[in-house]
């Protein structure tokens, strides 16, 4: 009988936590939200556990309750750094795990983006990633002034006008993701000579133009910056709905996903697996991780009484896209190692509070996988691709 692949593990960081009243606990150090340390603290600590990388939250408006348009409220955190900007900053201090920014794709070029993900791979050498995402909002269109869109409200995302605009969104992001990566490409490898006898940096022959025309964008090339040390930093994507799970399937090297059980987990992933087909995929390793919201303490009864205190702090029962999880670290050992069976490669974890559940997840839950012989003892890599036992991958450009 094969022994299953060990699981892989990243943490989402949000603010103090994904819960709105995870600012107000003791610990959380609301006041360090917008300096340096706070962020190098989080991520070393997640380094110490083994983790494969940390995802950093971004937007181009101030969180809101409300799914599509901002609120008024100020009883919540709002503002944030920018995620690019963090993982740099972090990335020098760090030596293993994986940086992965979020990059709204609908209001940035992808010129821009390429670059940036590039530069923040040569600063980790070769740990960066991204995490695209789209939106629809008009508070945020409305802060670049290029382009307008209607008024979309949550039960107006399944009417024909509100799959068009998000169906349009999702081709928008394709197409942004196929620009960087030929972007990233650019450049072959040996590209730069830098020979000071023959007076030559670069061979300009090494350098391509991409000359991508689509519907979205029109991009010449090359990138100024030099092939990235992965050749492809990852490209990753979280995935509600089919329109999505097809974006992860055609352009994605981790797709995250939101089930609520085993059944509809293997559904989603089904999906995603036969997007990857039709595009030309399917041979073609793709990471399938599940988001899970958690609130871990020693005892289960000690996990659901914080998050009702958090509950009540906040006026309403917390609940996610995402599946919620309250108890101990072992008993979440025992939902990943049941739901992986339904064919996952890992799992990206919202801690509930950061400054609890974090360390919850490191010292209490990693321990416990490494137990059960299900979670990696050291890094087996120095790079983020080799931490997901992905390739390097050839460049396009370069003569065979």
């Amino acid at each position: 009988m094969s022994v299953p692949p060990p699981l892989h593990l990243a943490v989402a960081l949000d603010g103090t936590g994904w819960h709105p009243a995870a600012w107000r606990e003791p610990g959380a150090r609301p006041n360090a939200l917008f300096t340096a340390g706070y962020w190098v603290d989080l991520v070393a600590e997640a380094e110490r556990g083994l983790l494969d990388f940390v995802t950093f939250e971004d937007s181009l408006g101030l969180q809101s309750s409300h799914l599509t348009e901002p609120d008024e409220r100020t009883d919540q955190v709002r503002g944030r750094l920018d995620a690019v900007l963090v993982a740099a900053r972090v990335a020098p201090l760090t030596r293993h795990i994986g940086l992965v920014p979020t990059v709204v794709a609908t209001h940035t070029e992808p010129f821009h983006i390429s670059k940036a993900i590039a530069t923040l791979d040569y600063v980790s050498a070769g740990r960066a990633g991204l995490r695209v995402q789209v939106s629809a909002r008009q508070n945020e269109a409305a802060h670049f002034g290029r382009r307008t869109f209607p008024r979309l409200r949550s039960d107006d995302r399944g009417t024909p006008d509100g799959r068009k605009l998000i169906a349009e969104l999702f081709e928008e992001a394709a197409d942004h993701i196929e620009v960087v990566r030929r972007l990233w490409d650019s450049w072959e490898d040996d590209a730069e000579i830098r020979d000071v006898a023959t007076e030559r940096f670069i061979d300009r022959d090494k350098l391509h133009y991409i000359n991508f025309e689509g519907r979205h964008f029109s991009v010449k090339g090359p990138s100024i910056t030099p092939r990235p040390p992965q050749g492809q930093p990852i490209v990753s994507a979280l995935a509600h709905q089919s329109v999505s799970h097809r974006l992860v399937g055609l352009s994605a090297d981790i797709g995250y996903v939101t089930p609520h059980d085993t059944g509809r987990a293997r559904a989603v992933i089904g999906e995603i697996r036969a997007a990857q087909a039709e595009a030309g995929r399917a041979e073609e390793p793709l990471h399938i991780f599940t988001d899970l919201v958690v609130f871990l303490d020693d005892a289960p009864s000690a996990a659901e009484d914080r998050k009702a205190r958090l509950d009540d702090l906040a006026g309403h029962t917390y609940t996610s896209d995402a599946e919620v999880f309250t108890g101990t670290p072992g008993q979440l050992a025992d939902l990943l190692l049941e739901w992986r069976r339904a064919g996952l490669s890992g799992f990206r974890l919202r801690p509930g509070v950061i400054g609890h559940d974090l360390e919850q997840v490191t010292r209490g839950l990693v321990p416990e996988l490494q137990r059960r012989g299900a979670f990696r003892h050291s890094y087996e890599a120095d790079t983020l691709r080799g931490l997901l036992g992905l390739a390097r991958p050839a460049n396009r450009y370069a003569a065979a």
